[in-house]
């Protein structure tokens, strides 16, 4: 019998931690992270037309797809498990003020109507910005000194009235403009949508790992760049702050963007603050993992499990990612088929 005396009898060879290592099952019930298909968002990018399917180029397996095909890919991802879906717009018409974003036939407004349609059960999030639809590629309205912030909080609430009219479950304001969630709270309940979510885009990041996204979606700046607005990366404690004003505002949801080279915020976030917590796992990020694995340098299937693991350890109560179908399918299957 091991005496059981003092603490130094804990260590080895008393103390092993590996006897819950050493078999699948043991591993299994004594893990501390899971991750489970109901985390999961999949982002979609949609387009005018019909039978529209278009590879992005530097996001291999995702596509820009007419509104028939993204039906197509609703059901495949809702027999996966996955029930939320978080949509982008590709207009067909771009002006300084991104009219589009805000018609009530616009892109999104369609694909929602549509979506809701074919299945009344599924979440579905919405972008709340201007950069897909302005000709200038900014997030707001411009003035001299730049993107004005209070001529674009106006219109970041018509754009989420519309997407509220069509059905959207969640509207998710990207913007990064000063005082947006509570204008989009405030513009929301007085129509009468008290029931719509908001997802604030609370801290996100001036990043490079944006660069696929601006593909996909057509919105890179035609002059200058985001920094004025989007979050310098390095300031958590700003962080803090931007998150703790947007609850204030009335979010209901706080979303970290981007995700792995965030993982402090997101950890930080979620001690701080009751709300739950997402996590953008963005374009770059999902460009790297795909392209490694495409040239055999790792594992794609466990590398996507492990960097999502990562992610719901860190605090993320929903992951946004790319990877969303990929994964939900080695979560049924497993990585070894």
């Amino acid at each position: 019998m091991v005496p059981m005396t003092s603490s130094s009898n804990a260590n080895f060879p008393y103390m092993r931690l590996r006897r819950f290592r050493k078999s699948a099952g043991l591993r299994d019930i004594f893990s501390e992270t899971r991750l489970h298909v109901s985390d999961l968002v999949m982002p979609f990018f949609v387009t005018h037309g019909q039978g529209i399917r278009q590879p992005i180029v530097p996001m291999p397996g995702q596509f820009q797809f007419s509104i028939d095909q993204l039906l197509q890919e609703v059901t495949e991802i809702t027999a996966l498990g996955i029930r939320a879906v978080l949509l982008f717009g590709l207009p067909q018409v771009k002006d300084q003020q991104g009219s589009e974003a805000f018609s009530s036939d616009g892109i999104i407004q369609q694909a929602i109507s549509a979506i809701k349609s074919h299945d009344p059960e599924i979440v579905v999030m919405t972008d709340v910005c201007l950069c897909e639809y302005t000709d200038h590629g900014h997030c707001g309205v411009l003035n001299d000194a730049g993107v004005d912030n209070d001529a674009t909080l106006d219109l970041l609430g018509e754009i989420a009235i519309s997407h509220a009219t069509a059905g959207a479950d969640i509207v998710a304001p990207s913007a990064m403009m000063d005082g947006q969630v509570g204008t989009i709270r405030k513009v929301l309940d007085d129509a009468g949508y008290n029931q719509v979510g908001i997802m604030a885009y609370a801290a996100k990041a001036y990043s490079s790992f944006y660069g696929p996204f601006r593909e996909a979606a057509g919105s890179s700046p035609k002059q200058g760049d985001r920094q004025a607005y989007q979050m310098n990366g390095g300031n958590i404690r700003e962080s803090m702050r931007e998150i703790e004003l947007d609850v204030a505002e009335g979010a209901d949801l706080i979303l970290i963007k981007p995700a792995l080279a965030y993982l402090d915020v997101i950890s930080k976030a979620k001690n701080s603050f009751t709300l739950p917590i997402a996590s953008y796992n963005v374009s770059g990020e999902y460009a790297m993992l795909k392209a490694a694995g495409a040239n055999g340098w790792i594992n794609e299937k466990s590398a996507i499990v492990e960097t999502m693991t990562s992610l719901k350890r860190a605090g993320s109560d929903l992951i946004i990612t790319y990877f969303a179908k990929d994964l939900a399918r080695v979560l049924k299957e497993g990585i070894d088929e």
